[in-house]
């Protein structure tokens, strides 16, 4: 048995045992606003509800570790107390995932990652229409946790409005946990899937993947390849060469392709789809 003074470990470290000791977190998949109406799209795993009248959901965008600088969600918020809330399933993982990508503040991770906006009917910020359940909530309170690298900031949101696909409800109109599928975070690479368990999502590209929206357009409208197949192919810096001038929609090159994705061999997908 480890006895650790948590003033004692440097400060990864430290978040390194406690993502992966306290798990598995639901995901808050937070779109928000700045004053000039650019929006934002990113994921969080310190969230939680803590009440149901008022409806309160409560999500923490940490300062950065490295240069304690604030995520632009937190500024948003800020700026534009609003949220919307969407919920994260496996259909979604992988681009929920390229959504986390530090990209420059005025980017739409919406287009990156491959989302539809769709508009709220209370708040500003648009919803994930991909999402089985999205929660449109005004910001209520925020409170800074600290001011060093690594403290969090809780945001406190009320639920306005709820949004819920009726093809995830029961007979009795329920949520059907095997209907919804969703996903959490555990610690490193790691998942948690409601229906199968643990999986690995491997950590968006830190040179800044080029996106979904970059793809060519014969690869993102393809019939055979999903959100998820995307997302990964998406998450390279640079498109690979050959692949400027591909216009193909060879089902059979996506079908090896996709069986590759799921393989993980990202690159011998890439091969597969430049030589259709």
């Amino acid at each position: 048995m480890l006895h650790l003074d948590p003033n004692q470990l440097e400060t990864p470290q430290l978040h390194r045992y406690l993502l992966g000791s306290i798990g598995p977190r639901p995901i808050c998949f937070a779109s928000t606003v700045d004053q000039q109406g650019q929006v934002n799209l990113a994921p969080y795993s310190f969230f939680n509800v803590f009440s149901a009248r008022p409806p309160i959901l409560i999500f923490s965008p940490a300062r950065r570790v490295r240069d304690n600088t604030v995520k632009h969600t937190l500024e948003n918020v800020q700026a534009v107390p609003e949220v919307v809330i969407n919920v994260v399933n496996y259909d979604m993982v992988q681009q929920m995932s390229l959504a986390s990508t530090e990209y420059p503040k005025g980017v739409n991770e919406f287009e990156k990652a491959g989302f539809t906006m769709e508009a709220s009917e209370f708040v500003g910020p648009p919803r994930v229409k991909e999402a089985p359940v999205q929660l449109e909530c005004k910001v209520v309170n925020v409170v800074a946790l600290g001011h060093e690298g690594g403290a969090g900031n809780l945001v406190m949101a009320e639920v306005v409005r709820l949004h819920i696909d009726a093809q995830i409800l029961d007979d009795q109109h329920q949520i059907d946990p095997q209907k919804i599928d969703l996903v959490a975070r555990m610690g490193g690479n790691w998942y948690s899937r409601a229906k199968s368990g643990l999986f690995e999502v491997a950590k968006p590209s830190s040179a800044l993947g080029i996106g979904i929206d970059a793809l060519p357009q014969a690869i993102r409208k393809s019939a055979v390849l999903s959100g998820n197949d995307l997302a990964q192919l998406a998450n390279v810096s640079t498109l690979p060469q050959g692949v400027n001038q591909y216009s193909g929609q060879n089902i059979e090159a996506h079908k090896k392709a996709k069986q590759l994705i799921a393989q993980g061999a990202i690159e011998q997908a890439w091969q597969i789809l430049i030589e259709e």
